[in-house]
């Protein structure tokens, strides 16, 4: 086998053993809740060792936290890469309006597992979203900060500003699903919300280019 073939062979297989942790983890968190589930329990329902579990996730905080990173990366990316012109909250329109419309694939049985129901029920992982949002507002406030004329503290505004749509989405999504909500129509609310607050940031962040 050629090496390339053998890299991507690896790599595919490490996505599927990260993926089934994750899924494993989320369903554990839907039954038991965050502060009754311990690694070794992810490990035990994934079939893998326990310190399999820390290659992928080094702390159980990650297994709840684990597209911070992706998103923080894209959220730096759509920004630095748009056109002269385009604002940031149009920039970053499309990717934020996705993550509603995932709800509706998330299978129920894990659901109740996403951080959004989990921070609205654990005090733990409401202080971890918190974490999450605040490390998404300081990426995006220094990518505009890179891009721009602004000034380093409304950048840093407008960083925020934007990192809490995504506060928002969480939330709205724990508080539906406490509320008995079906993720079909947590999705659908959830968008309209989200563009919504997208609209009033663009007409913000255009307003302040004048």
């Amino acid at each position: 086998m050629r090496p390339f073939a053998t890299e991507g062979l690896r790599a595919r297989k490490k996505a599927r053993t990260r993926q089934l942790i994750a899924n494993c983890a989320a369903r554990l968190f839907a039954e038991r809740g965050y502060e009754n589930v311990a690694v070794s329990d992810v490990a035990l329902e994934a079939d893998v060792a326990e310190q399999t579990v820390y290659n992928y996730f080094p702390t159980k905080a990650q297994l709840v936290t684990d597209r911070d990173d992706m998103v923080r990366e894209k959220f730096a990316e759509l920004i630095r890469s748009r056109p002269a012109g385009v604002t940031p909250a149009v920039a970053v329109r499309d990717f934020v309006l996705e993550t509603p419309g995932m709800i509706r694939d998330i299978p129920p049985d894990q659901w109740r597992g996403e951080i959004g129901y989990l921070a609205a029920i654990s005090p733990a992982v409401h202080g971890l979203m918190l974490e999450v949002i605040d490390g998404q507002a300081a990426a995006i406030a220094q990518a505009i900060a890179d891009t721009s004329q602004v000034r380093p503290e409304i950048a840093r505004l407008q960083g925020i500003a934007l990192g809490s749509v995504f506060h928002i989405i969480i939330e709205e999504a724990g508080e539906r699903t406490r509320a008995g909500q079906s993720q079909a129509r947590i999705a659908r609310e959830v968008r309209r919300i989200a563009e919504n607050l997208l609209d009033e940031l663009e007409r913000w962040f255009e307003a302040s280019r004048r």
